[in-house]
């Protein structure tokens, strides 16, 4: 039987009722105070479809009641307490989610909606309507056309010959065509951040990887995905040279796919093949050796892509997302 693949990132609503349900139990919002559709969806950019969501939510939690035509009330400190109060599978993040307070509608949004897709591309291409994308979410169109836009920045989407988006399947040939890329591109962007690159940058790469290595549990999806991206990312962004970091941003939209495929593979392996490559990458790099560096990018790349290709066949088999109203599945 498949698995959804719903539920990974948490919607607007869940974002929103966490951050409040964090200040009730916290202590910043007091009793009696009073919290209402329009406000909440106006503190978090988003629309009252998933305001009034969360005040449901927490009303159902015990943290606010329903104040008549006033909107919900905080309860007081002696409200009915709930040793295991069920949230649905979601628990409340006091530490993280007040940063929801300082992100756009978009930025709010764009995890969950880059998950949703990245995660049908394993199977298929999917053609991507803005205004349904919008209406599912309880957005408006800017926000919608935002988040698309940082899509196609990601490499994730496209737009076709009629100008419409759509994002493509991660076929063999379009893992082929991206792989080639990154390794024309990356081994230039490593010669030109080698002599750019902070003191005790390597050290700490080439410590992190040791400690992968040597765990004895399996390396968490997180920790592979931070790895990926300290390497590929921050080291090569010393490069000094944004148009080639541009450039290089578009075949890295596989890493936001190992991103989610890290998660549905953690047995495909019994280690994680790319850690000690990763490690001979970061070795020459110490001994000085810049040549022997960038021909060990080129070998890493060259296997990562028929690791991804094993990877993204076993997810299809055993995904069975869930239907979106937003996206039509083209092949």
């Amino acid at each position: 039987m498949g698995s959804s693949t719903s539920g990974i990132a948490p919607r607007l609503y869940q974002r929103a009722r966490d951050a409040l349900a964090s200040e009730i139990t916290g202590g910043a919002l007091s009793a009696g105070m009073r919290l209402t559709e329009s406000g909440v969806a106006g503190r978090f950019g988003i629309s009252r479809a998933p305001a009034r969501h969360a005040l449901a939510e927490l009303e159902r939690l015990g943290l606010v009641h329903k104040a008549g035509a006033r909107g919900y009330e905080v309860v007081a400190g002696d409200r009915p307490s709930r040793a295991e109060p069920d949230t649905g599978g979601v628990e409340p993040q006091p530490a993280a989610d007040p940063r929801i307070h300082f992100l756009s509608s978009w930025e709010l949004l764009y995890p969950q909606i880059e998950i949703e897709i990245v995660s049908r591309t394993s199977l298929a291409s999917w053609r991507i309507n803005e205004a349904m994308l919008a209406k599912h979410h309880g957005v408006s169109r800017t926000v919608a056309r935002d988040v698309v836009a940082r899509l196609q920045q990601r490499g994730i989407v496209r737009k076709d010959d009629r100008g419409r988006w759509y994002a493509p399947a991660l076929t063999a040939k379009h893992i082929d065509e991206l792989y080639e890329l990154r390794w024309v591109l990356e081994p230039l962007a490593l010669e030109k951040a080698f002599p750019l690159l902070p003191e005790g940058l390597l050290l700490r790469l080439r410590h992190n990887v040791e400690a992968a290595i040597a765990s004895a549990s399996p390396t968490e999806a997180e920790m592979l995905d931070a790895l990926e991206q300290e390497l590929h990312v921050e080291l090569l962004g010393h490069c000094g040279n944004d148009s080639l970091m541009r450039a290089i941003s578009l075949p890295q939209a596989l890493l936001v796919a190992h991103h989610f495929l890290y998660r549905w593979t953690s047995e495909l392996f019994d280690t994680e093949p790319f850690l000690p490559e990763h490690l001979d990458v970061i070795d020459r790099l110490l001994a000085g050796d810049i040549g022997g560096a960038k021909e060990a990018l080129v070998r890493h790349l060259q296997i990562s892509r028929e690791r991804a290709m094993r990877r993204i066949q076993a997810v299809a088999q055993v995904i069975s997302p869930e239907p979106l109203p937003y996206l039509e599945r083209l092949d």
